[in-house]
């Protein structure tokens, strides 16, 4: 049988110890209960509020306010509705976001969104340059330090763009919106070719960054989205606190709102850090 997906074989076996190993982790919880004290839970994702960054043509975030009080019941209740784009603030990307008749949110496999992760810093080179592309030798320069990238793995780019957040100038390259706000953008992202060695050479599970696109600001053609969707890799975008994650060495929990038939979504991710792991700006 013509098999659509060469890299499957070659990831499955490196994916099942990583399920196995959750399974494990699972009984464990169920036997003695997960002993969270030895953890740093790092929150990954910004709040959803006025000040959230969205694509400059879309509305953003909005609150919108329900009841408050106290009942006629005599007691306290509140509740609110919202509105939102599915690709704003930390949010994931499904494959069919740039790739006809690839899986929707729904769709994406959990073992995708779950895993054992990696951050490769790029800090100072995106520091020097501010359309920076992460390249292949950013990667291979990493994996000379800290071993190979496994398959299966969760690959988080820490540009450094994260701690300008929510200045929208600062973080996106402009603060304009509409048309002119989308020609203004100017933000670090992962180059194309890079992009298809992750999926073919290391057949990793999903990609992150902490910036708005896993492409660059003055993209045109969304290379990079259109090379990890055809292979049914999803991206997660506005990814926040990368800085506190050790280069590799933790496990990331990266769960989306389940719209079914969405092309993206609300994020709510954490990193599981072991207390003795160094930050990620350590070798």
């Amino acid at each position: 049988m013509f098999d659509a997906n060469p890299g499957r074989e070659r990831a499955s076996a490196p994916r099942l110890l990583v399920l196995a190993a959750f399974c494990c982790l699972a009984l464990a919880c169920v036997s003695r209960g997960l002993d969270l004290d030895a953890y740093r839970i790092v929150d990954l994702s910004h709040p959803f509020d006025a000040e959230t960054i969205y694509w400059p043509t879309e509305e953003g975030f909005v609150l919108e306010p329900g009841f408050e009080g106290v009942t006629e019941g005599g007691y306290y209740y509140a509740a609110n509705a919202f509105r939102s784009a599915e690709h704003g603030g930390t949010h994931i990307d499904a494959p069919r976001h740039f790739a006809e008749g690839q899986v929707t949110v729904d769709e994406i496999p959990l073992e995708k969104l779950v895993g054992e992760g990696i951050v490769v810093d790029v800090s100072i080179q995106c520091e020097r340059a501010r359309d920076y592309l992460v390249r292949v030798d950013d990667f291979l320069a990493w994996e000379a330090l800290h071993g190979a990238i496994e398959p299966g793995s969760i690959v988080l780019l820490h540009t450094g763009f994260g701690a300008r957040w929510p200045d929208r100038e600062r973080y996106m390259g402009t603060a304009e919106r509409g048309a002119a706000g989308v020609e203004g953008l100017h933000f670090p992202g992962l180059h194309p070719e890079a992009a298809s060695w992750l999926v073919e050479e290391r057949v990793i599970a999903a990609v992150g960054l902490d910036t708005p696109s896993i492409d660059h600001g003055p993209s045109k053609g969304f290379e990079s989205h259109r090379v990890l969707f055809a292979r049914d890799v999803p991206a997660f975008e506005n990814v926040a606190h990368l800085d506190a994650l050790p280069p590799r060495g933790f496990s990331v929990i990266a769960l989306p709102m389940k719209i079914r038939g969405g092309s993206g979504g609300p994020l709510r991710i954490i990193g599981l850090v072991p207390r003795d792991a160094p930050s990620s700006g350590a070798p």
